[in-house]
């Protein structure tokens, strides 16, 4: 997904100041065949650092150079840095579509490198391939398999004397239940635009791909609309969980940041998360402190549910790498069971490429059982044909959230972006 993965040490630094960052890397590696530089988003930084650490560990001599940002900052500074040639030599995108930081926008304008060459292309799963490939050719090493669900404070549930919801009618009494014991159900922070997607993609798969497998499809083939579909029955829900007392209170003017201490102290029940934040709460937690995940559901049975997964953190080879050697190199140890599960432990979720010696943290089992099952569905805006689409989404729910649009006009302009060029 996109925008999604954007969750642990958050280590933001400025547009300008990761520009001169990357800039002063290049200077200082004058093309010596030792150095590198590496670029990921802020919510990354602790995977990347582990995969680096490792990687220098076996090179020694090696001197990497990584720079982060948070995510908005960083898709707007790679596509100024690769247009202007100071790119990084390994740098962070986006699988699939939707965002300009994603392969399907970068890769027809020749700054990423062909990686269909390397043999562990073949060990990508086939639920995921597909986003990693532009007109049949791979452009990114998939580090990790993430997923939304509501992460909850264990201690917290209990306080409530809740218990995980299983359907849509139990989900709303945990919010009733929260309520009356001064708790949030659910700690929501829609003052960051990328939070105001979360609840949606939770819901999505399914009010929409449970009965319509194929919409995706049919969205591309002209045959099938936002407006009139389960996009609309997901964005009743989410309204339906803010005018119920569901979320934070006032959640337009609640940070990420915010919203990730209230469930961490337990002022909140749940979040609806992207698997990432894991570490995070549990670095913000009290010493002991428990959490477990759960499906959102949306109807009244509980053998409907599904869950949003899809390809997370990737890396993609700059087509004009200063250093193209030890970046390809360093690329193909990214792809290696080692530096995936260095990768996947340290942003809390799933290697993409499964193995027998990565230990799932017992909190994301549930991500693990609905992928055994065939019941995840990749991220929505991976298969959106621009980013506008996203940007459309994020505006809309903060325009509902102010009273100052319904959902039948958000799928209206949702349904408008995806038709632009």
């Amino acid at each position: 997904m996109s925008t999604i993965h954007r969750v642990t040490a958050v280590c933001a630094v400025s547009a300008v100041a990761l520009t001169a960052a990357c800039s002063s890397g290049t200077n200082a590696s004058g093309g010596g065949a030792d150095k590198l530089r590496v670029a990921a988003v802020a919510t990354d930084r602790a995977g990347t650092e582990a995969v680096i650490k490792a990687f220098t560990a076996k090179n020694p001599g090696v001197e990497i150079t990584p720079s982060y940002s948070d995510t908005d900052q960083y898709q707007g500074t790679l596509r100024t840095q690769l247009s202007s040639g100071t790119a990084p030599d390994v740098f962070f995108a986006w699988p699939g579509n939707g965002n300009p930081g994603a392969i399907e926008v970068l890769a027809p304008t020749g700054y990423l490198a062909d990686l269909s060459g390397r043999s562990w292309t073949a060990k990508i799963p086939s639920g995921i391939k597909p986003v990693t490939q532009v007109g049949g050719k791979t452009y990114v090493v998939p580090l990790t398999f993430v997923g939304i669900g509501a992460l909850y404070n264990k201690k917290a549930l209990g306080e409530i004397g809740g218990k995980i919801p299983t359907t849509w009618t139990e989900t709303l009494a945990m919010c009733d239940a929260a309520k009356a014991k001064d708790k949030y159900a659910f700690a929501l922070g829609n003052q960051t635009d990328w939070v105001t997607q979360l609840v949606n993609y939770a819901l999505v798969p399914t009010t929409v791909y449970l009965g319509d497998k194929d919409f995706d499809q049919r969205m591309k083939a002209g045959s099938a609309t936002f407006a009139g579909s389960g996009w609309g029955t997901a964005m009743a829900k989410y309204l339906e969980m803010n005018e119920r007392g569901c979320f934070s209170k006032d959640p337009l003017g609640t940070s990420f940041e915010t919203s990730v201490s209230q469930l961490a102290k337990g002022k909140a029940v749940a979040a609806v998360q992207v698997t990432s934040t894991l570490n995070q709460l549990k670095s913000e937690a009290p010493a002991g402190t428990e959490f477990g995940m759960f499906p959102l559901p949306a109807t009244g049975n509980a053998a409907d549910t599904r869950m949003p997964g899809a390809a997370g953190g990737a890396f993609a080879l700059n087509a004009k790498a200063q250093n193209a050697d030890l970046a390809s190199k360093f690329i193909d140890f990214m792809a290696t069971p080692e530096a995936m599960n260095l990768y996947a432990g340290e942003t809390g979720n799933l290697p993409s490429i499964p193995n027998d010696q990565y230990k799932t943290d017992p909190s994301l089992q549930p991500l693990v059982d609905f992928q055994k099952a065939g019941k995840t569905v990749p991220f929505m805006d991976q298969l959106w044909p621009n980013p506008k689409v996203q940007q459309a989404h994020f505006t809309g729910v903060q325009n509902m959230f102010s009273g100052k649009a319904d959902p039948a006009t958000v799928l209206k302009q949702m349904d408008k972006a995806y038709t632009e060029k």
